[in-house]
């Protein structure tokens, strides 16, 4: 019989021997086709170990600056290229934010996410940034920013301010990402992730299913993803809301079983990450989203938006959770 000692450092090792940065495109394929079973079971096993399996970090995300985005994202309808029907907004005052920062806090959110409709910052908008960062800071809750590319100064100024999280995606896989957006490069989005990584920041950073991609795409996205010198804090991975107006709307929607699969892979391939479940829920199934829970999905975001699209709201997910059994995930962890 082993020795409690003995137990404890070979679950260590094995810990060790999960992180990998080595993945080929042909091992992660080879991966997203196994069985569906077998590759659930690995997920989930996986998920157990460096988590609590029934708890579910909870995130609300605010658009502090919507539309007339100069980027040509086929999917979003901030874009100014696109009539998809939104008004463009100004930034947000400081205060409004606070005030929807205190309602997610008090709706049992733990990370408050702000977004603005940016190819990057203008200097003249920092000092307000700051102050949210900041002030939503003061409330208790984590952080995090998305506002496309960052200068150096631009990311100093965030973690002097002590944001927690970057999100900035790559969205897809590098072969497929000119059929998707021409007016920021891959190559530019690995940049930004490298420069808030070395900072010090967090770094939140995932990609969207459903564009019209292959499964090798999804698994390629993963893979560089998983083969970045520290793995992404924070993965999130999104269904396709097809938006009247843009390049996509009639995109066909991607199979269940396809995006558990991408779920269960990306847990696989970077385990000690928290995996989110964000955009496209309210075209899930509780079924659907259950077995996206199973296979390692471990963050939501709550609310009823998600910057200008819809997301089911406090009372289904409450329902949901009370079906499943799942619990809010505490800070910090």
């Amino acid at each position: 019989m082993l020795t409690d000692t003995v137990a404890m450092a070979r679950a260590e090792t094995a810990k060790r021997s999960d992180v990998r940065h080595d993945w080929t495109r042909v091992a992660a394929l080879e991966l997203y086709r196994r069985p569906f079973n077998d590759l659930l079971f690995e997920a989930h096993t996986l998920h157990r170990r460096y988590f609590d399996a029934n708890a579910v970090q909870k995130s609300q995300l605010i658009s502090i600056k919507t539309g007339g985005c100069p980027e040509d994202c086929g999917y979003c309808s901030q874009s100014a290229k696109y009539d998809s029907g939104l008004k463009a907004s100004k930034l947000m005052a400081v205060q409004e934010v606070l005030e929807g920062a205190r309602a997610a806090k008090a709706s049992g959110a733990t990370r408050y996410c702000m977004g603005a409709a940016w190819r990057s910052p203008k200097a003249r908008d920092m000092d307000t940034i700051v102050a949210m960062v900041e002030g939503v800071k003061e409330l208790g809750l984590e952080t995090c920013m998305t506002l496309g590319m960052l200068t150096d100064d631009d990311v100093g100024r965030l973690k002097d301010a002590g944001l927690d999280y970057y999100n900035h995606n790559i969205d897809t896989s590098e072969r497929y990402y000119s059929e998707i957006i021409t007016t920021r490069s891959f190559e530019s989005r690995i940049d930004t992730i490298n420069r808030v990584r070395e900072a010090g920041i967090k770094v939140c950073c995932g990609g969207i299913l459903g564009m019209g991609e292959d499964s090798q795409d999804r698994v390629d996205m993963l893979v560089t993803l998983a083969n970045l010198e520290q793995h992404p804090e924070s993965v999130p991975i999104n269904m396709l809301i097809p938006i009247p107006g843009t390049p996509l709307a009639s995109t066909e929607r991607i199979d269940g079983i396809d995006f558990v699969r991408t779920i269960a892979v990306a847990r696989i391939m970077m385990p000690k990450s928290v995996v989110r479940l964000s955009a496209g829920r309210t075209e899930m199934s509780d079924e659907l989203q259950a077995l996206c829970f199973f296979a390692g999905a471990n963050s939501i975001f709550v609310g009823e938006t998600l910057l200008t699209a819809d997301n089911p709201g406090e009372d289904a997910d409450d329902v949901l959770f009370d079906k499943l059994g799942l619990q809010g995930m505490a800070p910090g962890t």
